[in-house]
């Protein structure tokens, strides 16, 4: 039986993603391979149409080399991550129905998954957790969520987010950054980012829905290295633009004009995936999130569709 998903939902949110990582499985496998999520669309009870009859276009094969080289591009740093630390945490943060944490399994480390409700519920049906795996139902801001990471703090940390910042607001990714730098001494968080025009674009069809007036609120960074140091003095950043940082956009399929908007992407755009290392205490002991005054809640973020 399929998994049904209501039109203009939160599960909804999860499709899109979900088809352009399938549409590159299919047209550039040596570029980015996800069989799992062609399997998965199969499972899935929605109307895909309007998504097929644009599928040939140059716009969505474009945004699912976009969605698929993000995805990679954070799994090489996970693996980078876990060349030194086998055993460590791997956290999907607003995992959806990704399974990036899964393809870097080295049969040490431990997978958590991180979504609200309604998406844990699809991935609950569809991926159950395996073995040294769990999915974990939260709000990323509400900092509870650190207890369950219960991974020794010797084995290490590597938290990885897909498309999950740009609906935060500035003080929310700064705040969870500089919380999480203090409770994970010697971990790593990456993640991609834009500049505020790419970012404005993004979120152009969510402001709509949401009554949104001030996007310039929502996250977005131009140099990562120069602007992000500044939250904590426990984090160290390094950044590589994401379409062309991390592997050339050649073979089979690949069109001139791909490589050129990959440049403008990377360029103009800003888009990047943004590394950053959580620098070891002195002291080497946990802080009290009450006496940095970043307990509980920083306030809730929504997914567009909510």
């Amino acid at each position: 039986m399929k998994y049904h998903i209501e039109k203009n939902t939160i599960q909804e949110t999860l499709v899109i993603p979900l088809y352009a990582r399938a549409l590159c499985t299919r047209r550039f496998p040596h570029l980015f391979s996800d069989p799992l999520s062609v399997e998965l669309l199969e499972q899935l009870d929605y109307d895909f149409s309007a998504l097929e009859r644009t599928s040939g276009s140059l716009t969505q094969t474009f945004g699912a080399m976009e969605a698929a080289m993000r995805q990679s591009d954070l799994a090489w740093e996970v693996r980078d991550y876990l060349a030194d630390h086998p055993q460590a945490a791997v956290v999907n943060l607003g995992c959806g129905l990704d399974q990036t944490g899964r393809s870097c399994d080295n049969g040490q480390c431990r997978l958590y998954n991180i979504d609200l409700p309604d998406v844990m519920a699809v991935r609950e049906a569809l991926l159950p957790a395996g073995e040294r795996e769990k999915n974990l139902t939260a709000d990323l801001n509400d900092l509870s969520w650190f207890d369950a990471i219960d991974t020794p703090l010797e084995d290490g940390a590597v938290f990885f987010a897909a498309g999950v910042f740009y609906y935060f607001r500035t003080e929310q990714v700064q705040a969870l950054c500089a919380a999480m730098a203090e409770r994970f001494p010697g971990g790593r968080l990456v993640f991609d980012a834009a500049g505020p025009t790419a970012v404005k674009l993004m979120l152009k069809t969510w402001v709509k829905q949401a009554g949104i007036r001030d996007v310039g609120a929502y996250f977005s960074v131009r140099d990562a290295e120069k602007e992000l140091p500044a939250w904590s003095d426990r984090i160290s950043v390094s950044s590589r633009g994401y379409m062309l940082g991390y592997q050339d956009l050649r073979g089979p399929g690949v069109r001139s004009i791909h490589r050129l908007l990959a440049r403008a992407a990377d360029g103009p755009l800003k888009l990047q995936i943004v590394r950053m290392a959580f620098q070891k205490s002195h002291g080497g002991h946990r802080p009290d999130r009450r006496a940095l005054g970043i307990d509980g809640a920083v306030g809730t973020v929504c997914r567009p569709g909510d």
